[in-house]
């Protein structure tokens, strides 16, 4: 299956996702290449969200020559995606390729690397901006960040998303999670779906994911 369940994820075995991440990770991708990539990725993540994890449901259809039954996807217009800024923006123009008419928000949410991790294993994080579209309770909120690390800036994130609104189904997109972040995430919100491509060793002393793929908003912007 395209999507199998490993304990607190759901991960994509897309033969093309775990093509375009190798890219990713190597340190010979430049710039370009790697948003590139990016988009290439948020793609591939959004139909096999369609694929995966939504229904379908079968409906009358007047063709030019006679009445059949189609399938079509149940509630591709109650999507709303929110970008975490700055890395998943290429992410999430990828993503918009498979739902091209989901509402978006945008929340501009980063760690104190200076303040470092506390013992436990988090960091301070510091929310900028916050602009978010209306969640409604049939919504299916995906939530898009390419790198879940520690999962502090996720879950902060999460706490607004949800101020905002219950939608029915909360996904959490990341191209890359370490396990320290998807233990966070679960205890904080055990009812978001967390869905990647690689659930990766370990965090390092600096809670950056190894061997992960850099900073992926630095190689996506050239900072």
């Amino acid at each position: 299956m395209p999507i199998v369940d490993r304990d607190d994820a759901h991960v994509i075995t897309h033969s093309l996702a775990k093509h375009t991440l190798s890219s990713l990770r190597s340190v010979d991708t430049d710039q370009v290449a790697f948003r590139d990539g990016l988009v290439e990725l948020g793609r591939l993540c959004g139909f096999e969200i369609i694929d995966g994890m939504m229904d379908t449901e079968y409906v009358s259809i007047t063709t030019p020559l006679a009445e059949t039954t189609g399938e079509v996807v149940k509630g591709l217009d109650q999507v709303v995606i929110v970008t975490v800024l700055r890395a998943a923006t290429p992410f999430v123009e990828g993503l918009l390729q498979a739902f091209p008419h989901a509402p978006q928000g945008v929340i501009s949410a980063g760690r104190d690397e200076e303040a470092g991790m506390d013992e436990s294993g988090e960091f301070p994080i510091t929310v900028d901006y916050v602009k978010l579209p209306d969640i409604d309770a049939e919504d299916t909120v995906i939530v898009a960040d390419p790198m879940l690390a520690t999962g502090s800036t996720m879950v902060a994130v999460l706490d607004e998303v949800l101020a905002k609104g219950s939608p029915e189904r909360l996904v959490v997109l990341s191209a890359v999670c370490a396990p320290p972040g998807l233990v966070r995430v679960d205890e904080a919100y055990p009812a978001a779906d967390v869905l990647t491509v690689s659930i990766d060793e370990r965090l390092d002393d600096d809670g950056y994911i190894v061997p992960g793929v850099g900073d992926a908003g630095d190689r996506a912007f050239g900072t």
